[in-house]
């Protein structure tokens, strides 16, 4: 019995919740989103990333059946967002730019008004709201018109509004913003949290901190093309290079750099300290320390130097801009 639950658990992390293919929208002559792909298994993060105006909105207006392809087909949680658009919006929760609040409505009452629109019965409809709300820190204004919500509460409103049918897909765009660092740390813990049930998100930002911490994968769009897809690690190792360590030694290097050479690249040095870059840190390092304290060299510290998502998305766009320039020149 245990091995059938593990293996259906493997099958469910496996199953593909977002997978769109050539996925495209026009308006008039203009072409909004050109050729998505997407693949996106049960219990995944990824974070779509892009300036205003790059095809972020109208791709997930199309996951969410709310605007039909030009070309290209989507599915989400196994449904076409185009021959099955009911059964789509019945799979997804959804966190708008704009959230549509009505504010004259009390948060009771409004969480129980949607909770009609996805057909809960009266006992669902309170049971999740009042979860959701006590998870957000809600409770206390349960009774209060949605015109007394600040900002921040609004944003943790809307997003109790998108999880209460419970889906398996949420589409997240820009979460925490307008939230203080604890509201928007509370959203953060429970996306951890429901992915550990399989849920799956996209989620849009332009908090690159925020999209490090949280997104399994990250894809860069730009003129609605993806441009960049990957893991943190796989996007790091194509477009920043191998991982960059920092080593400092008791007393002075001399000619230590010589041994070491041959094991790793070298970048910079100083009398006591080095950088250097190695594709694998966690079998190299532990070598290159032995072969150190074999030469009589008393190590201080080894680091590796922080990658951030703000470099490699800089660089990913920097690329893209000389390609794009390129292929510009080309042409003339």
């Amino acid at each position: 019995m245990k091995r059938m639950a593990q293996k259906d658990s493997a099958e469910g992390q496996r199953k593909i919740m977002i997978q769109t293919q050539a996925l495209s929208k026009y308006y008039d002559n203009f072409l909004a989103v050109d050729g998505v792909n997407l693949d996106v298994p049960a219990g995944t993060v990824l974070a779509l990333l892009g300036p205003n105006g790059a095809g972020k909105t109208t791709t997930v207006r199309m996951l969410t059946s709310i605007l039909a392809p030009s070309l290209g087909w989507a599915r989400v949680a196994g449904y076409d967002v185009v021959r099955q658009s009911a059964q789509v919006r019945a799979s997804v929760g959804v966190l708008t730019e704009q959230h549509g609040l009505y504010e004259r409505m009390k948060a009771v009452e409004y969480l129980d008004f949607f909770g009609r629109v996805y057909h809960l019965s009266a006992a669902d409809r309170k049971r999740r709201s009042l979860d959701l709300m006590e998870r957000f820190g809600l409770t206390f204004a349960l009774e209060k018109q949605l015109g007394e919500y600040s900002k921040g509460m609004k944003q943790k409103l809307a997003l109790v509004r998108a999880m209460l049918h419970d889906p398996p897909v949420l589409l997240l765009d820009e979460p925490t913003s307008a939230m203080d660092p604890q509201s928007a740390k509370q959203v953060r813990d429970a996306i951890i949290e429901l992915r550990r049930d399989h849920r799956t998100f996209l989620l849009t930002t332009h908090n690159l901190t925020e999209a490090e911490q949280l997104a399994d994968r990250i894809a860069i769009i730009r003129h609605g093309r993806i441009i960049a897809q990957g893991s943190f690690e796989e996007l790091a190792l194509h477009y920043v290079g191998e991982p960059l360590m920092e080593l400092r030694v008791q007393g002075e290097l001399n000619g230590t750099l010589a041994h070491i050479a041959e094991m790793v690249t070298v970048e910079d040095s100083g009398i006591d300290w080095v950088r250097y870059r190695v594709p694998t840190p966690e079998t190299t390092n532990p070598a290159l320390l032995r072969r150190l304290l074999g030469l009589g060299i008393e190590v201080v510290t080894v680091a590796r130097q922080s990658q951030t998502l703000e470099e490699i998305y800089l660089q990913v766009v920097k690329e893209d801009e000389e390609q794009q320039g390129g292929a510009s020149e080309h042409l003339r």
